[in-house]
């Protein structure tokens, strides 16, 4: 399996215990067991959580696709798909998520899970008073090809990262994401030897290590040593819980 060897282009992934009590005796014990069974038919009510972020962002602005939207357009001539709020899905495939319309919602900042519309071909964020994208809110949108936004806001990675760039009106079209590791020697990363740049998004890349490299820059040949790994991890963490378990007891004998 690839693994990075290099942080996106100029930005940094975030890396990722749950107690369990048992109920107390008697009444207690009963109550828990209503309240699990509460919890676990609340759970089955829930959409999956692959659907989860996208429903939500479907639901974020009120009403069905704008009339006359990108994503409207895509939607209707697109076999197989249908609209679901403000969504354009694919039928038959886990309603994936192929257009997201987030046109005249107010959105003065892209909402907190807008990383959920990754798998998106069509977005528009037209008539919404957006002056400018973060840095990596594009981060992985490696399937799009087509994105409205605000005459204001340019192109995510810069008009070089689209094979074309419109204006009509008050908004700007991008179209045809291109693949930046094809590009010129100012789009491409220089990649370690033993690795190879793949896209990542508009104007983004990485670079993943060839197997059978791995480790910093791709020097280290052979596979990862993943059962060395758990078993260091898990040593150190047992260590570290009954180091604190122990400070526990000591604190609560002394009071």
């Amino acid at each position: 399996m690839a693994e990075p060897s290099a942080p996106r282009s100029g930005r940094s992934a975030p890396q990722s215990g749950t107690a369990r009590t048992g109920p107390a005796p008697g009444r207690g014990g009963a109550a828990g067991s209503g309240a699990a069974g509460s919890i676990l038919m609340l759970l089955l009510l829930l959409p999956s959580a692959g659907a989860g972020g996208a429903t939500r962002l479907c639901g974020r602005c009120a009403g069905p696709l704008s009339h006359g939207s990108v994503v409207e357009q895509y939607c209707g001539y697109t076999a197989g798909t249908a609209e679901r709020g403000r969504c354009c899905v694919r039928l038959g495939d886990g309603q994936r998520l192929l257009g997201l319309d987030l046109s005249n919602c107010s959105l003065q900042t892209l909402p907190s899970d807008f990383n959920e519309a990754a798998a998106a071909v069509v977005l528009d964020l037209t008539d919404n008073p957006l002056l400018s994208l973060p840095d990596g809110s594009f981060l992985g949108f490696t399937q799009l090809q087509q994105l409205a936004v605000p005459l204001a806001v340019p192109c995510p990675g810069g008009s070089g990262a689209w094979e074309e760039v419109t204006t009509n009106g008050s908004s700007r079209l991008c179209q045809g994401q291109r693949n930046p590791c094809n590009g010129s020697e100012e789009l491409a990363p220089l990649c370690p030897e033993n690795a190879a740049c793949v896209p990542d998004g508009p104007g983004l890349t990485q670079c993943l290590c060839a197997s059978p490299f791995h480790g910093y820059r791709c020097l280290r040949q052979g596979t990862f040593p993943v059962p060395l790994f758990c078993s260091v991890l898990g040593t150190v963490t047992a260590a570290l819980s009954l180091t604190l378990w122990g400070t526990q007891r000591r604190h609560a004998a002394g009071t």
